[in-house]
Parts: C-alpha cells; sequence; structure tokens
C-alpha cells in the first residue's frame, strides 16, 4: 500500500492505512537555555532532517547509560531491522522520558486518547 502524504502548517503527515505517522517540518532551532548561558543552535543535514520511520523501540540500560534502540518491523517477516541507536546518560534519560510525557499529554489533549493497547506483539 503506497503511502499518502499532506501537509498541515509545520506538519508533514503520512496515512498508512489506519496509521498516521506527523512530522514536524524541519526548521533551525535555537534552544532556551537558563539565564546566563549562551543559546544552543542546532543545524542538522536533509538526510538526519528526513528521520527514519520505527514501529518498535527496545531499551537497556547499565549504571551508566541508557541505550534505546528503534526498529522497524516489517509485517510476517521473520526478520527486524535496527534504524538507529541512541545512547544517554540517565539523567538525560529521565529528562527524555519527563519531555515525552508533557508531549504524549499535550497530543492526547488536542487529538484525544491513544489506545495503545498491552505492550509486546500481537498473537
Amino acid at each position: 500500500m503506497e503511502p499518502k502524504k499532506f501537509f498541515g502548517g509545520k506538519h508533514q503527515y503520512t496515512k498508512w492505512g489506519k496509521l498516521t505517522e506527523v512530522r514536524t517540518m524541519s526548521e533551525p532551532k535555537t534552544l532556551t537555555p537558563p539565564a546566563g548561558q549562551v543559546p544552543l543552535q542546532v543545524e542538522m543535514d536533509d538526510a538526519t532532517a528526513q528521520g527514519v520511520y520505527a514501529n518498535l523501540a527496545a531499551m537497556s540500560h547499565t549504571e551508566a547509560e541508557f541505550i534505546f534502540d528503534f526498529i522497524f518491523v516489517q509485517p510476517n517477516a521473520p526478520k527486524a531491522k535496527l534504524r538507529s541507536r541512541v545512547i544517554s546518560s540517565p539523567v538525560h534519560a529521565k529528562r527524555v522520558l519527563a519531555a515525552l510525557a508533557d508531549n504524549v499529554r499535550k497530543y492526547e489533549e488536542r487529538f484525544g486518547t491513544i489506545n495503545a493497547g498491552p505492550p509486546g506483539p500481537k498473537s
């Protein structure tokens, strides 16, 4: 099935059957630092700005770091492809958790509750 793409404001939407992927269009960003610190200008090349699609995440950790693996699993395929691995400090992982929770809350306020169902493979 070919995905259908459309744009709305700063977002690009891709319909994959019943699923919709939403991406914020790339634009230069300046992160606002605490008072007294220099702003951080974030740059990215075109390939990185395109992102990668993943429909499974696996996480593990040691005392010193958290490892996030983002994986693409094709339906009815015996293999999956690791698309990206992010290694982070425990402090940053906790900040990512808080930011993700905040973004999910904002999403649900705008678009309704996400019905994720139980984690794990479907039988």
